[in-house]
């Protein structure tokens, strides 16, 4: 899909088959790539959210609003899964989901420096910064701040970097980019969290890459893996 990231315009632009990991009646699984919008914000850039709804009246010839619900969300300069509902009833059975961690949450990221941890888990108290659009952790509990943790396993050592996979157990904002900041191992390309250069597409090495939940109507296990995208150090992590 090629997907222009100025302003609106009135051009078409239509999800290929590779992007839709799944679908059916209640819920649609997308693998975002880097750089497009979750949601429409103030820049009125074109949406994943408005690409879907497209595609969803254009397929099933709908008529008049398309419902479709966020139930996840990952940054803009990050690629992955997003998954949405079709339905109220998925949505609000999805979103309970999420309150009680009934969705399991992996993430690839590669960062800067070989990583000496093998394996671990990161908490503390995020409290996040409007103005900077910005989080902070803490190792204590501080004003307005929310307790967060995630866990990680080392995958592989690259040249000079390192592939790590994350269980994210929480969903604070920008849970994974600052924590790894705070250690001193930036997401690679992560300029806002201390990396010391930028990525050629402007995004950064953090991936959703696997969700697991059951099913908001028919109760199946569903497991879904999103390919890492193609370019860079993510095709070096392929021969994982």
């Amino acid at each position: 899909m090629e997907i222009s990231l100025t302003k609106k315009s009135n051009t078409n632009l239509n999800l290929i088959e590779s992007e839709i990991l799944y679908e059916d009646n209640h819920l649609i699984i997308i693998n975002k790539k880097t750089g497009v919008l979750v949601q429409g914000d103030m820049t009125g850039d074109l949406s994943l959210i408005e690409i879907v709804k497209d595609y969803l009246k254009k397929k099933y010839n709908k008529k008049g609003n398309v419902f479709l619900g966020l139930v996840n969300r990952i940054d803009r300069p990050t690629s992955g899964i997003v998954i949405f509902a079709k339905t109220s009833k998925a949505l609000s059975r999805m979103n309970k989901k999420l309150r009680n961690k009934e969705i399991k949450k992996i993430y690839w990221l590669i960062i800067s420096n070989k990583f000496r941890s093998n394996y671990g888990e990161i908490k503390g108290w995020f409290k996040k910064n409007k103005k900077q659009n910005k989080s902070y952790l803490w190792d204590e509990e501080v004003k307005n701040s929310k307790y967060g943790s995630l866990l990680f396993k080392k995958l592989k050592n690259l040249d000079n970097y390192s592939l790590v996979e994350v269980e994210l157990i929480t969903g604070r904002h920008h849970q994974i980019r600052c924590s790894f900041s705070k250690i001193g191992y930036p997401v690679l390309g992560d300029l806002k969290y201390g990396s010391k250069r930028s990525n050629k597409d402007g995004g950064i090495y953090l991936h959703s890459k696997e969700v697991e939940f059951t099913h908001p109507v028919s109760e199946k296990k569903i497991v879904i893996e999103a390919k890492t995208p193609l370019t860079g150090l993510w095709s070096a992590s392929l021969s994982y």
